[in-house]
């Protein structure tokens, strides 16, 4: 190998390093809250920081198991046909979403406590 191929492999190795840097150790979008929705309503809103076990239970006897633990949220159990939701992985960052379509559950990671949501237009 000759001196450029070892000059190549250090800048490559430097960018991939401050990129994984900026992804993932300064910007941390962690969120503070999980915002709950059965069937598009918003039920309710529970801090991240704060270990919790939510039995959900919709209209037509649907369940789903909601654990919040270390600052992560995770769906453990589910009742409904294919049981997607139990196989997403935790979230804990600002947007991450966990989805049961047969339930028309959505557990979301949000940023505040308000029950304002903003639509694709705004």
């Amino acid at each position: 190998m000759k001196k450029a191929d070892f000059i190549l492999i250090a800048v490559v190795v430097a960018v991939a390093g401050v990129l994984l840097f900026f992804l993932y150790g300064a910007n941390n979008n962690s969120g503070a809250y999980v915002r709950l929705e059965i069937d598009g309503k918003v039920t309710e809103t529970l801090p991240l920081d704060v270990d919790a076990i939510r039995e959900i239970e919709t209209d037509d006897n649907a369940t789903n198991t909601l654990v919040i633990k270390d600052g992560y949220a995770k769906m453990i159990d589910a009742n409904c046909p294919d049981g997607l939701c139990t196989n997403q992985k935790k979230i804990s960052r600002n947007g991450e979403s966990i989805i049961c379509l047969p339930h028309k559950v959505v557990v979301s990671v949000v940023d505040d406590n308000s029950d304002e949501q903003i639509d694709a237009v705004a």
